[in-house]
């Protein structure tokens, strides 16, 4: 491990935080994934928050462990393993000598504020460079995405999902109802327009086009109507379903460019 004195709190496990995680450890950063105890996570079979739901999760080469305590978490990091905690809150006891990653895109500021850590690095909208954290990186599709900026805001939500393969919006499967989700595929499965996917509440959910089921919500999650609770992806790509996406490695690696930004600036000023 190149770096063990610089612990990475990564506050979200979801599939944009997981291509975070990957940059890091790959780069030879120990980190820690924070989750929430019910995790809303979509993209399940990409995301490290999935450790919560399962104990444990493999995501390509990367391999993430349910952990207990703070101290457990500290241990498997700095021995190569990525530990998921539960902790909604930023452990006391993991702050000292920690960098903050606010990867939860929340899109709105939540509870990080700049003075948490030596760096705070914060995803997309809702936060501002120099104000929330100390740098943001752009998350928004296009010419900018994966950015670093040091002062001002990333772009404000489009409130309209990306582009993929020609649909938008419509990709994107929300609850008709309040309720409990239940399938009756699985993320990978190709299905037609029209074919039932599960439902919500025995609303039925159905494939709003030809496609590959992308993302789902864990089955037995009780959610909101008109969440998000699946993602079907027209380009027919099975392996796509199982694999890190290019969104989630750019802004994962803009996250690496900030902390090792930061790194060289601190050294150059102890030097």
């Amino acid at each position: 491990m190149l770096f063990p004195d610089h612990l990475i709190l990564l506050r979200g496990g979801g599939d944009l935080a997981t291509g975070v995680a990957y940059r890091l450890h790959k780069a030879g950063f120990p980190l820690i994934v924070l989750e929430l105890p019910h995790p809303l996570v979509v993209r399940r079979r990409v995301a490290l928050a999935t450790a919560v739901l399962e104990g444990e999760v493999a995501v390509e080469d990367l391999r993430a462990v349910r952990v207990e305590t703070p101290e457990q978490a500290r241990v498997l990091a700095l021995d190569g393993a990525i530990p998921v905690l539960v902790s909604p809150e930023l452990p006391p006891t993991l702050l000292n000598s920690s960098l903050v990653v606010d990867a939860r895109m929340a899109k709105r500021t939540l509870d990080t504020r700049i003075d948490q850590a030596p760096l705070v690095v914060a995803l997309g909208p809702g936060f501002t460079a120099g104000v929330d954290c100390h740098a943001v990186i752009e998350t928004n599709r296009g010419h900018r995405l994966g950015r670093v900026i040091w002062q001002g805001p990333a772009e404000s939500n489009t409130g309209t999902p990306g582009v993929v393969g020609g649909k938008g919006a419509e990709r994107v499967l929300r609850a008709p109802v309040a309720g409990v989700v239940a399938w009756d595929k699985e993320i990978g499965d190709r299905v037609r327009e029209g074919e039932r996917l599960g439902d919500v509440a025995d609303r039925p959910v159905v494939a709003p086009f030809d496609g590959v089921v992308r993302g789902l919500i864990a089955p037995g999650t009780a959610v909101p109507a008109e969440i998000k609770i699946g993602d079907v992806d027209p380009r027919g790509d099975v392996d796509a379903c199982f694999t890190i996406s290019e969104k989630a490695l750019a802004i994962g690696g803009g996250v690496l460019e900030a902390i090792l930004t930061h790194l060289s600036t601190q050294q150059g000023r102890e030097s």
